[in-house]
C-alpha cells in the first residue's frame, strides 16, 4: 500500500486522484456556469453546460467518497499546526460544506419539481404530476448564490496554496500534486 495512502509528508495517491478528479469536473462546472451567465443560452452552453445535473451528481456522490477517505486517513495525512493550520481546517470545512451544500439544493429542488433524474441512466428520482414547491424555493433562492461563492472559496484555496509556496516558503502544493 506505500504511496497509496496519507503520510505525514503528502498525500497519497488516491486522495489525490479524488482531489484532481474533483478540481477538473468542478472547473468544468463552473466554466458552465460561467458561460452561461456571460453569454446566456448558446449552443456553447448547452453543450458545457449539459453535463450539470449529472456532473453535479457526480461530484455530490465523489465529495462523500472523498471526505470518507479522508477521515480514514486522518491521523496519517500531512499536519496543519498552529494559527495558520486552524484557519486551513476552517478553510477546508468550508469547502466541504458547500460542496455538500450546492448539490443537496439542487437535488432537493430536483425532486420537488417532479421531473425524474436518471444520472448515468440510473433511476434516482422518478417523475409525478406535483410539484413540491416548498422543496423547490431553497434550490431556487441559494444553489445560484453558494455555487458562486464555493466558486471564490476554491480560488481562494488555489490562491493561498501559491500563498504559502512564494511567501511562507512552505510547499503545500507539492504534498498534492
Amino acid at each position: 500500500m506505500t504511496g497509496w495512502l496519507d503520510t505525514p509528508q503528502r498525500y497519497g495517491r488516491i486522495s489525490r486522484a479524488f482531489h484532481w478528479l474533483m478540481a477538473l469536473l468542478f472547473a468544468w462546472q463552473f466554466a458552465g456556469a460561467l458561460l452561461y451567465v456571460g453569454i446566456g443560452d448558446t449552443a456553447l452552453t448547452r453543450f458545457v453546460g449539459g453535463s450539470h445535473f449529472t456532473l453535479g451528481f457526480t461530484l455530490f456522490v465523489l465529495v462523500w467518497l472523498r471526505g470518507a477517505w479522508g477521515m480514514a486517513n486522518l491521523k496519517r495525512r500531512p499536519a496543519h499546526a498552529g494559527r495558520s493550520g486552524r484557519t486551513v481546517k476552517l478553510g477546508h470545512g468550508l469547502i466541504y460544506a458547500l460542496m455538500i451544500a450546492v448539490p443537496s439544493l439542487a437535488l432537493l429542488r430536483q425532486y420537488g419539481s417532479g421531473k425524474p433524474f436518471s444520472p448515468y441512466g440510473i433511476p434516482l428520482m422518478p417523475g409525478r404530476e406535483t410539484k413540491i414547491e416548498w422543496m423547490m424555493v431553497p434550490a431556487d433562492l441559494l444553489h445560484y448564490w453558494l455555487g458562486f461563492t464555493l466558486l471564490a472559496v476554491v480560488l481562494g484555496h488555489t490562491a493561498m496554496a501559491f500563498v504559502h509556496r512564494r511567501l511562507q516558503k512552505e510547499d503545500v502544493l507539492a504534498r498534492m500534486t
